[in-house]
């Protein structure tokens, strides 16, 4: 299962990803996170691990190399690609956990990050995971993504939404182009800070036919470990998340 984790920008993505990624170790699935969000660059901290790896981009050449190595490259080229096949330079693991990163913007006249995006459309479409493994994508804040084709290779739209107007009417977008590549889609609701608030944000996408299957509480231990450019590993919202993780893994959902 593929699991595109988006929305607006600060929403929390990475936040909810590192929770929903420690969540799945816990119930006894190998889960792989790819960082494709071109800008925030910590995801790698909030999964604990001391470095990143080196960017996948750097295998397929770097920016201006990107599209004669993707042609050339030899985990690129393949039809598909396991996990076990990534260099380990390109990835970090630990006891199930597995973190790879697209590329990130390091400079200022760099130029667009479509050549990211290609890059991860190509490596989404041809990862391959075993009955036991989950690949969550913590994508880049918008819509640009979709216009990319990035999210054709994803089994699951899941929208992260905060109670504000731009968070919900981004979140309408989103399951708009969703539909048009005929993907499933859900959302969940994050940094809510009373149910009377979930029930409003609830009315205005069940108006609109976005289900929504879990919230996120404002929890203090989530300002708290982000504060360290961590995820709490416990708490409220480490506990919803857990309850979100089950419908994903259900028949409700998928």
């Amino acid at each position: 299962m593929k699991i595109s984790v988006c929305g607006k920008g600060g929403s929390g993505k990475s936040t909810v990803t590192a929770l929903l990624a420690r969540q799945a170790l816990g119930k006894k699935r190998a889960v792989l996170v790819v960082d494709a969000d071109d800008s925030n660059s910590g995801l790698f901290r909030m999964l604990r691990f001391d470095d990143p790896p080196a960017p996948l981009m750097d295998l397929a050449g770097g920016r201006a190399g990107i599209k004669g190595k993707m042609k050339s490259n030899a985990l690129l080229t393949r039809k598909e690609i396991h996990i076990q096949d990534i260099p380990t330079e390109y990835i970090k693991k630990n006891d199930g956990l597995m973190h790879v990163r697209i590329g990130k913007i390091l400079q200022a006249l760099e130029g667009c990050a479509c050549p990211m995006g290609a890059l991860s459309r190509e490596f989404l479409k041809k990862l391959c995971l075993d009955t036991d493994e989950i690949a969550i994508v913590d994508m880049e804040a918008g819509i640009e993504h979709f216009g990319r084709g990035v999210d054709e290779a994803v089994d699951h739209v899941l929208i992260v939404i905060e109670p504000s107007y731009e968070s919900v009417t981004m979140a309408e977008k989103i399951a708009e182009l969703s539909a048009g590549m005929k993907r499933d889609v859900s959302a969940i609701l994050n940094k809510i800070p009373s149910k009377a608030i979930a029930d409003k944000v609830k009315d205005k996408l069940n108006a609109n036919g976005i289900p929504v299957i879990g919230t996120i509480s404002n929890d203090p231990q989530v300002f708290d470990a982000c504060l360290e450019g961590l995820a709490p590993e416990k708490g409220q919202a480490f506990d919803e998340a857990g309850k979100i993780l089950d419908m994903l893994l259900s028949k409700k959902v998928l």
